[in-house]
């Protein structure tokens, strides 16, 4: 466990320990099944790290020309594209960076059929099996009328030029549901799957939770592989670094009102957590837990902004908070840190990483101009 007092606050910071842990368990997957599995960058795209994960897998999965660039420029092996919809004016750029591509439709897949045949990229369509047991709405790629896929009607036949199909509706699933989903997609794409190359089975797979279900994963992929004979692609990316670090933040100030005791941090939810609020889930806080009733030292985390929701209600401390007290939310690398942003301003944390020799190496800060240059 990270010494929060040894490192400048605020921070997102990653345990080397714990990623490793992590990468080892996807190349059993890997290892075990003959899947290729490549890092969502949509998820996790903390490059400082990618040395340490490129050891395990050969390639990234981008939603952007920008995440492309990053791949191709900072990862390297494959990069793997699927964007809803792709821009004119970028779409050549982006090709130049990819192995793969994915289209939403077939319209877009006629568009820049003529640009993708310059390079050498193995291209596919995003299908939708219309079965998903997500249960936000927010996260549900198969919910009547989804934008995301095509509908089995629409695709009585594999388009030439097309080697792959690719499937995401899961959403930090176990492999019992991708079970479930995998039968949708046979049921409805059966006729299409003797005349792929490639199935990429998407993101949202849970591999590296406490309990998830491994071999019955690498059972249900090597029968696919056995029956199909093609290759199988995963590219989870809260999988990679599910658990592997935090976000250490300091109270400020202890504000009350009504009996409502608030510890104002150097951190904001609506900035640097906005999934917190945006899904909603309450963080995991070293220390505390959930208040109930009797509890004596309970109190709100108020953030830095002026956003009157900016805070997260009722967590129970053994001690009553002071000043300079650090604040430590777990589980903070995946997702959080590519959805921050520089809202009123606020100071963004910092990025670094704890190593497995017990120190904190900084990775990158940020000041004014940060804030400033994503304006005009």
């Amino acid at each position: 466990m990270l010494d929060p007092y040894k490192i400048p606050s605020p921070s997102f910071v990653i345990e080397e320990e714990a990623l490793e842990k992590n990468l080892q368990t996807l190349d059993r997957v890997q290892r075990e099944s003959g899947a290729a599995i490549i890092l969502a960058l949509k998820g996790f795209a903390m490059f400082g790290v990618f040395d340490q994960i490129k050891k395990y897998l050969k390639g990234a999965t981008a939603s952007s020309l920008n995440e492309a660039r990053l791949s191709h420029e900072e990862f390297g092996g494959e990069t793997h594209a699927y964007s809803p919809v792709y821009l004119e004016e970028e779409f050549e750029e982006l090709a130049g960076y990819c192995s793969h591509i994915t289209f939403n439709s077939l319209s877009q897949w006629e568009r820049f059929k003529p640009i993708v045949a310059k390079y050498n990229v193995s291209c596919g369509l995003r299908i939708n099996p219309g079965y998903s047991e997500v249960q936000t709405a927010l996260y549900n790629p198969a919910a009547p009328g989804s934008r995301l896929g095509i509908p089995a009607i629409q695709l009585p036949a594999l388009p030439e030029g097309i080697e792959g199909l690719h499937f995401h509706t899961l959403f930090e699933n176990d492999s019992d549901v991708l079970e479930r989903t995998w039968q949708a997609v046979e049921e409805r794409f059966g006729h299409l799957l003797d005349q792929i190359k490639w199935l990429n089975m998407g993101g949202g797979h849970g591999i590296t939770k406490k309990d998830y279900q491994i071999d019955r994963l690498i059972s249900l992929i090597r029968r696919i592989k056995e029956k199909y004979d093609i290759e199988v692609i995963l590219e989870p990316g809260s999988a990679v670094a599910w658990e592997t670090g935090w976000l250490v933040s300091t109270v400020k100030d202890i504000v009350e009102n009504e009996g409502v005791k608030t510890a104002m941090l150097d951190v904001s939810f609506a900035a640097h957590m906005p999934d917190c609020l945006e899904m909603p889930y309450k963080p995991r806080i070293v220390g505390a837990r959930d208040a109930k009733p009797g509890d004596r030292h309970v109190y709100a985390m108020g953030g830095s902004t002026c956003l009157a929701g900016d805070a997260m209600y009722d967590y129970a401390f053994p001690n009553a908070l002071k000043p300079g007290d650090k604040i430590v939310f777990e589980d903070m690398i995946h997702y959080t840190m590519v959805k921050t942003t520089t809202f009123n301003g606020v100071k963004h944390p910092n990025i670094g990483v704890w190593t497995t020799d017990g120190e904190f190496k900084l990775l990158r800060s940020f000041g004014y101009e940060d804030y400033r240059n994503r304006l005009s």
